[in-house]
């Protein structure tokens, strides 16, 4: 039997529920992974912390390692400047895949180890496509589509299983400002 050792992989975590049926899936894989919860486009500070702290207690759950990378809000928006009144799944959103994988292939490579990929492709809000077209720019990641095999249902199921805050909106201020907009509509009709 292959040692597990050798099948880490660093799990870019967006928050706490999508990382559940992903470990899952990387569990029953053969994989160990190691969270790293990078998410520098989260917005405002107080929603990091939250999402943060739901990222903790699936590691927790799981017995796995996370790392918290440092917000760094101010970097993110330099990135994805020009690009705030793009709606979702625009360039804006291809940026930030970008910049939270090059984060994570940084990260990975310093911790040496070889592979990586995201807990983005489980939502399916998210085009895996998308993500998976930036990443190839990155040496190690690992594609997998996490919405494949229930895995969205599966992260509800175990979201509410666990007791887990799940955010309606991706998470950066212009997603939160499109959410509003959607909940005013919906509340005109």
């Amino acid at each position: 039997m292959e040692n597990t050792t050798e099948k880490r992989i660093l799990l870019h975590v967006c928050c706490g529920p999508c990382s559940t049926a992903s470990i899952e899936r990387l569990l029953s894989e053969g994989y160990v992974p190691v969270l790293f919860f990078s998410d520098s486009n989260i917005y405002p500070g107080s929603e990091f912390e939250k999402r943060y702290e739901n990222a903790l207690a699936v590691a927790r759950h799981y017995g796995l390692e996370i790392i918290k990378d440092p917000q760094n809000h101010e970097a993110w928006r330099e990135a994805v400047k020009g690009h705030e009144s793009d709606r979702e799944h625009g360039a804006r959103c291809s940026i930030c895949f970008r910049y939270n994988l090059a984060r994570t292939a940084e990260v990975a490579s310093g911790l040496g180890i070889e592979l990586f990929t995201t807990t983005l492709t489980v939502s399916r809000f998210k085009k895996s496509a998308t993500i998976f077209s930036v990443a190839k720019d990155f040496p190690g990641f690992l594609e997998i589509d996490f919405k494949k095999k229930d895995g969205f249902n599966r992260s509800i199921t175990l979201s509410k299983e666990l007791g887990l805050y799940r955010q309606d909106y991706c998470g950066c201020e212009f997603s939160l400002r499109d959410r509003m907009m959607e909940k005013a509509d919906e509340k005109a009709r």
